[in-house]
């Protein structure tokens, strides 16, 4: 089975945190922290529709910039999510440039930022042609866990603690997969293709079985249409969504770990920070990281499906395995928890 969502971390687990998920059938992806963004062409960061930063620590947002910089002069729109303080963060960043010729630009950009607190949201949009400056005061509404809905997925977020500012733990869901066969597309001489989009978007909102669905014919022959409870009967096997979870620089409190198995339970992947061996506990403490055993073993809490740690320490460059492999040994562990 084809799965909707293809996630992968932008670097090395040695350097900057960063995971981009990209969709099966959609031109566009999700990206959870910009930190280094040079193993990405700007191809795939103009993809980027959503951008969800944990925290303003530069290595999580100076490439925000550079993904500014391709924006700019485009029709488009980036969302963008933080925590407290996020919003003035931002304006700081569009304040240190200069945009006296952006008026110019045939492209509009414009961001929707979003403050994610406590009790509730702050969100503030930006258009480059007014350079950047924003449009009204932030728009407030209660912050339910849930920053993006839409009818296939959704991303919630967690307030974690980082010492003494807030940091944003992700889960994307997927509300539910739809397969495709193959098979019985080339029996009805249909070609895979962008509307296979639209078809599933169609599931995923629920429309009625007869809702006409038009599925371009190859030979610039015009579409041919087809019935959604038809095709899908022929064509689509529904199962369980995709569940993917992303956390980084996080204290280990009992607090944290319970927001973090609660938001990941029974995902499919873990992307978890893992930045000091648990020999060096007493540095992880300090510096408000989790340890890789400590990584594992919040993995195992929340029953993830597999596991992949980041953002390790530079002092473990020469050795690096061994981090991954502590927090292998916590998550298959048979010791109870």
């Amino acid at each position: 089975m084809r799965p909707s969502f293809h996630p992968r971390l932008v670097n090395s687990p040695l350097d900057d945190p960063g995971l981009v998920v990209g969709f099966s059938f959609e031109n566009r992806s999700l990206m959870f922290d910009a930190g280094d963004t040079a193993p990405l062409s700007s191809r795939e960061l103009l993809k980027v529709s959503h951008l969800f930063i944990s925290h303003t620590h530069m290595d999580h947002f100076i490439g925000f910039d550079r993904i500014l910089r391709l924006f700019l002069g485009r029709p488009a729109k980036l969302h963008v999510f933080g925590p407290a303080g996020f919003l003035a963060n931002l304006e700081g960043k569009l304040a240190a440039y200069t945009w006296n010729l952006v008026s110019t630009y045939t492209g509009k950009l414009t961001l929707g930022a979003t403050e994610v607190r406590a009790d509730r949201t702050l969100t503030r949009h930006y258009d480059c042609r007014s350079r950047f400056r924003p449009d009204h005061a932030p728009k407030e509404a209660p912050f339910t866990g849930v920053l993006l809905e839409e009818p296939g997925l959704t991303v919630t977020a967690a307030i974690l603690d980082h010492g003494d500012i807030p940091c944003l733990a992700f889960c994307l869901t997927e509300r539910f997969h739809v397969n495709i066969r193959k098979t019985a597309l080339e029996s009805m001489g249909l070609s895979v293709g962008p509307w296979l989009a639209d078809f599933k978007q169609a599931l995923f909102e629920g429309r009625p079985p007869d809702t006409p669905i038009e599925v371009p014919m190859a030979d610039d022959r015009p579409p041919d249409r087809y019935l959604l409870g038809e095709l899908s009967d022929r064509i689509a096997h529904t199962s369980p969504g995709q569940k993917i979870a992303y956390v980084v620089d996080a204290d280990y409190t009992p607090a944290n770990e319970a927001a973090i198995v609660a938001m990941a339970q029974t995902c499919d992947h873990l992307f978890i920070e893992a930045a000091f061996l648990d020999r060096d506990a007493d540095q992880a403490a300090a510096k408000h990281h989790l340890t890789a055993h400590q990584a594992g073993t919040i993995a195992r809490k929340a029953r993830a499906g597999g596991l992949t740690v980041c953002h390790f320490s530079p002092r473990y460059a020469d050795q690096p395995h061994l981090l991954t492999e502590e927090a292998l040994v916590a998550f298959r562990g048979d010791s109870p928890l």
